[in-house]
């Protein structure tokens, strides 16, 4: 049975309507599937007088039977929402469709998309606006409401979400799928107060780090204000070496690290370093770099994890936030994120505290330890904010402008202390830093806060650690 959130995707797709468009779409890609070429496409074919005759006059009833291989060879190329309306056109399509997905081939990766709440949408409702169609759509996910949670990262179409008990989930938009993490009392920091009923109704928050004691007395919060203190961002990274998923937490006092796999009972605490902007995991390795200019890298693969400093620019701090990304060929980029800053009392009736101007991007080479500033990124893309820093290929993903950067605001004191103020969102040109605002043609509500993410229709099997297709 397919998931409450793709069924709203189908319904909200308006099936009826995109049937004609899902034939045109689906004999554009099969010249391409068999091997043609746009010569022979034009002798044998005559493509351009096809499709339009499609567009104008195919119905079901007129289709050609395609073979299920070639159907399931086209689907693979299709993004979810038309994956899915695909999928319910007729039986031969329901059948490739659900043969893709059995057998674990459908492993295209996904346009990310703008995920947010919106007040008229309803407390349980998310809206997830699609730069590939220009569109937007409302999933309906599991409780508690989503609009009452913080999100503070997404990863492999996986969000990290903090209830209003201050406990953290792993949720799939797309399957509605929701797995609960380790307890936050098992956090270092944190200690749980109960009432004279022993169940639990306060928090106390420690503030002591790997280098120092705790620089002031600790602090108490309500179950559901813990959060606002001390989560940050969170990532899910799969971990090839012993099959599970890592999450790794950046989390306060001062930006600490902590992790846990999929199914552990605590988290495991790394100190003794501290303000962390940003994580990425390769072969084994959890690279973290610091607002200060250090770049850490944890190895996991031992059965004690062990880390080594990999390079110090302490006189890069001064830029702003600092985020680290893999491009396409397996390179690691180091990006400062530089911004207008602005009075915490701005005038009247303006919210905007900051605004992002600039982005520094440089190369990094592990083994040399050295980076080579790149003044563009000539045909990628980049994602970033409180999803898991995303550098793409604009050829294959043609909805998206090289040479750009889409950005959603990660500032923690906006992202989870001013639930109402402006959000510094939008794509940037790293050519000449001019910018623009994205396209959504519905507003969003400044919390939680927007952020991207890249659906991902597959389930995350508990039993082995791995994901499962069906």
């Amino acid at each position: 049975m397919e998931s409450c959130s793709v069924a709203r995707i189908m319904s909200l797709g308006k099936l009826a309507i995109h049937r004609t468009y899902l034939c045109t779409l689906i004999f554009r890609n099969l010249p391409k599937l068999l091997g043609f070429t746009p010569r022979l496409l034009k002798k044998f074919c005559k493509a351009e007088h096809v499709e339009l005759q499609l567009t104008k006059k195919t119905t079901l009833g007129t289709l050609p039977e395609l073979p299920p291989d070639i159907l399931m060879g086209i689907f693979a190329t299709l993004e979810i929402p038309d994956l899915v309306r695909a999928g319910s056109v007729c039986s031969s399509w329901r059948s490739a469709y659900t043969s893709l997905r059995s057998l674990g081939q459908y492993k295209l990766q996904q346009t990310p998309c703008l995920l947010y709440t919106s007040e008229s949408a309803g407390e349980s409702v998310a809206c997830l606006y699609s730069l590939a169609e220009k569109r937007s759509y409302k999933l309906t996910l599991p409780e508690p409401p989503i609009r009452t949670r913080c999100l503070i990262g997404s990863s492999h179409g996986w969000l990290v979400t903090v209830d209003d008990r201050s406990e953290m989930h792993l949720v799939n938009p797309i399957t509605c799928e929701q797995i609960a993490l380790p307890s936050v009392i098992t956090i270092e920091q944190v200690n749980p107060i109960v009432d004279e009923y022993g169940a639990l109704h306060k928090y106390e928050f420690s503030r002591h780090t790997g280098t120092r004691g705790a620089y002031r007395s600790p602090s108490i919060f309500a179950l559901d204000k813990l959060r606002h203190e001390l989560h940050y961002k969170a990532f899910v990274f799969p971990d090839t070496s012993t099959g599970s998923y890592i999450v790794v937490l950046i989390h306060n006092p001062v930006r600490q690290l902590s992790f846990a796999r999929v199914g552990d009972d605590k988290w495991t605490w790394l100190p003794p370093h501290e303000d962390y902007s940003d994580c990425t995991y390769k072969d084994g390795l959890l690279y973290a770099v610091t607002g200060t200019g250090e770049l850490h890298a944890f190895d996991f693969s031992g059965p004690v994890i062990t880390m080594e400093m990999i390079i110090s620019m302490r006189e890069m701090h001064h830029c702003g936030y600092m985020y680290i990304a893999q491009a396409p060929l397996g390179d690691l980029l180091l990006v400062w994120r530089i911004f207008q800053d602005y009075d915490l009392e701005p005038e009247p009736g303006s919210s905007v505290f900051w605004n992002s101007t600039e982005y520094k991007i440089y190369e990094f080479d592990p083994l040399g330890s050295k980076l080579k500033e790149i003044n563009r990124l000539s045909d990628h893309v980049l994602f970033l904010g409180h999803n898991q820093s995303l550098c793409l290929s604009a050829e294959e993903y043609p909805s998206l402008s090289a040479n750009h950067a889409y950005f959603t605001d990660d500032n923690y004191l906006w992202t989870l202390g001013f639930k109402n103020n402006h959000r510094d969102m939008g794509i940037l040109n790293l050519d000449d830093n001019s910018r623009e605002d994205l396209e959504s043609p519905q507003l969003w509500s400044n919390f939680p806060a927007p952020m991207w993410i890249t659906p991902d229709l597959r389930k995350m099997n508990l039993a082995s650690g791995w994901i499962e297709e069906n």
